[in-house]
């Protein structure tokens, strides 16, 4: 998976370079960077003070293989929302820990979207009760196949929870969560934990 970082100057913040040793940083006076070939993932920072305007114009036409995921400094659920709109495939905090953005580049890679729990949660909330009002709710098991455990993890999911979460009240290793997860996606063909967790909630897909 190819990785570009695009800020307005090219300089390589450290939990960047340890979730992306390989990436790539231009500032967004150069171009695209690279040939633009192939598919990967462009990392576009949002500075404090800055509008997402400032950070997307001409960039979806420079390389139409790679999907766009937000660094913002500042993040919070309407920015979130607002990157989707403009055709983002999720927002994150600028200095997340490496592995927040190495779960990021997954999901995003798999073709997910990226949102924040809170966000996931309302959206979660709002589509579930949106289609049971209008019958839309299945009444099958939406977990054939998976172990007790992993049934255990998926539904931690759907309420919300953090990795970290999962693993405390189950009492297990973060990493044994990130495991179970994989799992979980494989055996449920779920993209993301959103997907997930609207087919733990009963919607029809």
């Amino acid at each position: 998976m190819n990785h570009l970082i695009v800020d307005r100057e090219a300089r390589m913040l450290p939990n960047w370079r340890d979730a992306m040793p390989a990436a790539a940083v231009v500032s967004r006076r150069a171009t695209a960077g690279g040939d633009g070939s192939g598919v990967g993932i462009r990392w576009c920072r949002l500075r404090t003070g800055e509008k997402l305007g400032d950070v997307l114009p001409h960039l979806p036409a420079a390389l139409p293989g790679y999907r766009t995921v937000i660094l913002a400094d500042e993040p919070s659920d309407a920015l979130t929302l607002e990157s989707l709109s403009a055709g983002a495939a999720g927002c994150c905090n600028t200095h997340a820990a490496p592995e927040v953005l190495k779960q990021v580049a997954l999901v995003v890679a798999n073709g997910g979207l990226w949102v924040g729990q809170s966000l996931l949660q309302q959206v979660i909330g709002n589509t579930t009760r949106a289609l049971a009002q209008r019958g839309k709710l299945s009444s099958d098991d939406p977990l054939p196949g998976l172990s007790e455990r992993e049934q255990q993890v998926a539904r931690l999911v759907a309420a919300g929870a953090s990795n970290k979460e999962i693993a405390d009240r189950l009492q297990i290793a973060e990493r044994t969560v990130k495991a179970h997860l994989t799992a979980i996606f494989e055996k449920t063909g779920a993209r993301d934990r959103l997907q997930l967790s609207l087919r733990i909630n009963g919607v029809k897909l």
